[in-house]
């Protein structure tokens, strides 16, 4: 089990870097890979990131990929998401998710636990 709440979300500038937070409780938080998903109105909830449970292996969306960051700090039971290059477009509400699932890391259907979600919203 693990419950989620992230942070660091708000106004960005287009160019620019916001860096979101997803703090886990529990003691298990090691045991579950970690997604960042997110979604616009309108829209379907899009895959972002994911990264293993000892974050030695990364997953991105096309969008994204060599613009945003993921990583984790299993002793802070904390996982990250560094945006950069920010457009806007990345306007959504950004979710953590955790899964104890090996495979299909950019399925929403494999994640067990889901965060509120934390509103990024870029200015162009």
């Amino acid at each position: 089990q693990v419950q989620l709440v992230e942070s660091g979300g708000g106004l960005g500038q287009a160019g620019g870097s916001l860096r979101l937070s997803c703090a886990a409780s529990g003691r298990t938080f090691s045991s579950y890979a970690m997604g960042w998903f997110r979604q616009a109105p309108g829209k379907e909830r899009e895959f972002v990131a994911a990264l293993s449970r000892g974050g030695s292996f990364t997953y991105y969306g096309d969008s994204v990929k060599g613009r945003f960051t993921i990583s984790r700090d299993n002793a802070k039971n904390t996982v990250y998401l560094q945006m950069n290059g920010l457009r806007a477009e990345d306007t959504a509400i950004y979710y953590c998710a955790a899964t104890t699932s090996y495979i299909d890391y950019q399925n929403t259907g494999v994640y067990n636990y889901w965060g509120q979600g934390t509103q990024v919203t870029v200015s162009s």
